[in-house]
C-alpha cells in the first residue's frame, strides 16, 4: 500500500483538531481513561457495533458540545479535520451529541485554553502545551527527546504521530501535569508536523544564520537558533506573518500546515529542511484535552469522544501531508528555494539535538531510560509503517506533484496506534 493507493479514508478527526465541549445547560468535562467520573451510566466495549452503542445511549439526554478547532474558518486547510471530528461523534452518538464548531480560537486563545477548559468555557480543546513549559515540563522534555525521529514528507509524519502518542500515554509525569492544570488528556502529545526553517531570504550555510532573527515556538528551538548563531524570538504563530512581512523577523521555525494556512510562504518562500540524521527538535507541540465537564458526561458519551482518537490518526497525518504539499506549491509560486540544510548547518543542529536529549536524560523527569524508550518506539512504528506497505512517492521538493490528498488508507495504522497506546486509558 503506497501513499498513492486509491482507498477509502476514515473521517478526518485530526489530532490537530481542537475540541471544546460545553454541555447544554451544564458545565463539566472528561476524565482520562480509567474512570467514569460522576457521569455514570453504562458504557460499551471498544469496537462495539452501532446497535450496541445505540442501546447504551438509548435513555440518555442529548447534549450540545462546543468544539474549538485550530482552524481559522471552515475554508481552512485544517477545517476537514474539525468537520470530520464533528461527523464521527455525531454519527456514533446517533445525533445525541451535537457538536457546535467555534472557528478561529473565538472562545480562548492558546494562552488561555487551559483556563477555559477548567472553568467550563470549553470542554474539549486542542491546546499547545509547548508554549507553556513551566506548567508542562514533561511535555517540553518529550519534545526535545523526539529530535531523532526520522523526518520525511509522509511516512516520517506517520512514525512521528505514533511515537508521540506512545510516549505521551506512557509518561506518568505528563499525565499528572495535565491533572494539576484541571484538564484531562485525550491525546497527551500531538505531533502536528515536522519543523522547517522558513525564511524571507535563501541560504542555509552557517554564515547565513548569523545575525538572523528567528521566530521559535519552544525551548528546544531556542537552543537550535542559538547554536546557529541566530537570535531566537518567541511569538505565537498567528503573529508570524506580520512579523515576517515587516522584517521584524527573518525566519520562522515552522510547521508547514499552519504556514500554508496563514500565507507565510507569500512573504517567506524559502524552505530549508533536515535529513533523518538531523531532524529539528520539538516536532510535538499540541494535545487534545478535555475540561471540567467531561467527567460529568455519561460513561457512554465519554467513550464515544475518547474513541474518536482512533480515527484522528488518519485525519491528522492526511492534513499534515496536505499542508506540506500545499506549502511546497506556495513556495514555488512565490519563487522560493526549497533545499536540504547545508551539511555544516545540519551538523550544528545534530549536535544541539544530542545535547538537549542528554539534558532530558540527566534531568530525569521522563526517566533515565527516555532515550531508549523513544528509540524503541521509533523502531516499532517505523516497522509498522513498512509492514503495512506505506512509502513516500517522491522527494519533499516534488511533493506537490506526487501527493494526492485522501488516497492513502491509513485505517490499519490508525487502529494499531490507538489500540496499543490509548486503549488502556479508555474511560471504564
Amino acid at each position: 500500500m503506497s501513499s498513492r493507493s486509491k482507498t477509502r479514508t476514515l473521517p478526518l478527526l485530526a489530532l490537530a483538531s481542537s475540541s471544546a465541549l460545553v454541555l447544554s445547560g451544564c458545565a463539566g468535562s472528561a476524565g482520562s481513561g480509567g474512570g467514569a467520573g460522576s457521569g455514570g451510566g453504562e458504557g460499551f466495549e471498544y469496537g462495539a457495533s452501532q446497535e450496541e452503542v445505540d442501546a447504551a445511549i438509548a435513555d440518555l439526554e442529548p447534549v450540545t458540545l462546543k468544539y474549538q478547532p485550530p482552524a481559522a474558518s471552515q475554508n481552512s486547510v485544517m477545517a476537514p479535520a474539525a468537520l470530520g471530528y464533528k461527523e464521527y461523534i455525531e454519527e456514533r452518538s446517533g445525533g445525541k451529541i451535537e457538536i457546535e464548531i467555534i472557528w478561529g480560537q473565538a472562545i480562548a486563545g492558546y494562552a488561555e485554553v487551559d483556563d477555559a477548559l477548567a472553568d467550563g468555557r470549553l470542554d474539549l480543546a486542542y491546546d499547545l502545551p509547548i508554549y507553556n513549559p513551566s506548567d508542562y515540563p514533561s511535555f517540553d522534555a518529550a519534545a526535545k527527546s523526539f529530535s531523532g525521529v526520522p523526518i520525511s514528507p509522509m511516512t516520517g509524519e506517520m512514525v512521528m504521530t505514533a511515537v508521540s502518542a506512545d510516549i505521551g500515554w506512557s509518561s506518568e509525569s505528563l499525565l499528572e501535569e495535565y491533572e494539576a492544570q484541571g484538564v484531562t488528556p485525550l491525546t497527551p502529545i500531538v505531533s502536528s508536523g515536522g519543523y522547517y526553517a522558513v525564511c524571507a531570504e535563501p541560504g542555509s550555510q552557517p554564515d547565513d544564520w548569523k545575525g538572523r532573527q528567528i521566530r521559535v515556538a519552544s525551548t528546544s528551538h531556542h537552543g537550535v537558533a542559538n547554536a546557529l548563531g541566530a537570535s531566537p524570538v518567541s511569538m505565537e504563530y498567528v503573529e508570524v506573518f506580520e512579523a515576517l512581512q515587516r522584517g521584524t523577523v527573518d525566519c520562522t521555525f515552522a510547521q508547514l500546515l499552519p504556514s500554508a494556512e496563514s500565507g507565510i510562504l507569500e512573504v517567506a518562500p524559502n524552505i530549508s529542511y533536515s535529513t533523518d540524521e538531523a531532524s529539528m527538535s520539538s516536532r510535538a507541540v499540541g494535545a487534545e484535552l478535555a475540561g471540567s465537564s467531561f467527567a460529568n458526561l455519561p460513561l457512554a458519551y465519554q467513550q464515544i469522544i475518547f474513541d474518536a482518537a482512533a480515527t484522528s490518526y488518519s485525519g491528522f497525518v492526511g492534513i499534515t501531508a496536505d499542508g506540506n504539499a500545499e506549502s511546497v506549491r506556495q513556495a514555488k509560486e512565490a519563487g522560493g528555494e526549497i533545499a536540504v540544510f547545508d551539511p555544516a548547518t545540519e551538523e550544528l543542529i545534530k549536535e544541539e539535538n544530542a545535547r538537549q536529549r542528554q539534558e532530558v536524560v540527566d534531568g530525569g523527569i521522563l526517566g533515565e531510560d527516555i532515550d531508549a524508550r523513544v528509540s524503541e518506539s521509533i523502531e516499532t512504528w517505523s516497522g509498522a509503517v513498512e509492514e503495512l506497505g506505506f512509502e513516500d512517492g517522491g522527494s519533499f521538493e516534488e511533493m506537490d506533484e506526487w501527493w494526492e490528498s485522501g488516497e492513502a488508507d491509513m485505517a490499519p495504522m490508525a487502529e494499531r496506534v490507538f489500540e496499543e497506546t490509548a486503549l488502556p486509558h479508555r474511560p471504564q
